[in-house]
């Protein structure tokens, strides 16, 4: 039975709690837990546990937080287990000596439909490249990153209010009854994969590393790709602008949600692209194809806001442009 199956998972965020989650409630043998070491985290700089470690210390999971995972202390500890499937789940790279350890395999969950968005940040740009669709894959670990034989897939529709978040814990818990149902096929040895494209192909886009360079917003896009920008970054990392300040001074503007509005017959020649128009109760920006209004932002040394609770003690310059 698959139950009787041990299993070493392999995580470190919140995406990977809500998978590990699934497997304990349904009584899978999770006989330990890899994680990244704990580190130091907020204005304190205390050492702060990853949200997996959290979780396994609370269902009682042996945990190991190796720094190096050649390390040899680490391999004979992760040896001890003897663990039948090793599960992946936003965790790094494995060795070859990991993945190759278990019988029955190593096995990661991606948030997408490989072989497309393969790489760090597969949830974001599929937002950010207006996608109609995403999804979850499992696969076999193999030499490179996500290219391993495919097991199982399945499909989520993104809808136009989607932001990063609200995707990220959609995928999470379809994601977690992917990794349960690929665990029993595998048990049962009932899998059938599928390999994926060996050669590169200019048809897959990739899901790049979120950096400070790309997720800074360019104004010069038109309003369903600036919108889309914002809300695949939304709110983690964060779509981000500056502007000169009345002193001259350039301000850094975190912008977390935004609405589109659409130019309407001649209201597209009112204003030049990068035009800004301010009232007490709206911060729009025009852009090619009509304007975003600004909902929801942060500003250096200030907590996020809504735009009418900033608007009322914040005064922006009267010649306000963005860069």
């Amino acid at each position: 039975m698959s139950k009787d199956v041990r299993i070493v998972f392999m995580g470190t965020p919140e995406f990977a709690v809500g998978v590990l989650q699934k497997l304990v409630e349904e009584k899978k043998n999770i006989v330990g837990v890899i994680t990244a070491p704990d580190r130091p985290a907020g204005r304190g700089r205390k050492l702060q546990m990853s949200a997996v470690k959290e979780y396994a210390l609370q269902n009682k999971i042996p945990v190991l937080q190796p720094s190096n995972l050649k390390n040899k202390t680490f391999l004979e500890e992760l040896k001890v287990l003897k663990a039948d499937l090793q599960i992946v789940v936003a965790f790094r790279m494995l060795p070859k000596v990991v993945w190759q350890m278990p019988p029955m395999g190593t096995f990661n969950l991606h948030a997408s439909l490989l072989p497309q968005y393969r790489g760090a940040a597969p949830i974001n740009w599929a937002i950010i490249n207006g996608e109609s669709k995403t999804g979850v894959t499992t696969f076999f670990i193999d030499e490179k990153i996500d290219t391993g034989a495919i097991i199982l897939q399945t499909e989520s529709v993104i809808s136009e209010m989607e932001n990063a978040e609200s995707l990220h814990d959609k995928l999470m818990n379809s994601g977690a009854m992917l990794v349960l149902k690929t665990v029993n096929l595998i048990a049962e040895g009932n899998v059938i994969t599928q390999k994926q494209p060996s050669k590169a192909d200019s048809k897959l886009k990739s899901a790049e590393k979120l950096t400070s360079e790309n997720t800074k917003i360019d104004w010069s896009k038109n309003i369903s790709e600036i919108s889309n920008f914002i809300r695949g970054l939304s709110p983690y990392p964060c779509a981000w602008t500056t502007f000169l300040d009345e002193e001259n001074n350039e301000v850094k503007m975190k912008i977390y949600e935004v609405e589109k509005k659409l130019s309407l017959g001649t209201e597209s020649n009112l204003h030049k692209h990068g035009d800004v128009s301010i009232t007490k109760k709206n911060f729009e920006i025009f852009v090619e194809g009509g304007s975003i209004l600004l909902k929801e932002l942060q500003l250096p040394g200030k907590r996020k806001m809504k735009i009418t609770e900033l608007l009322n003690g914040y005064n922006f310059p009267e010649q306000l442009r963005f860069t």
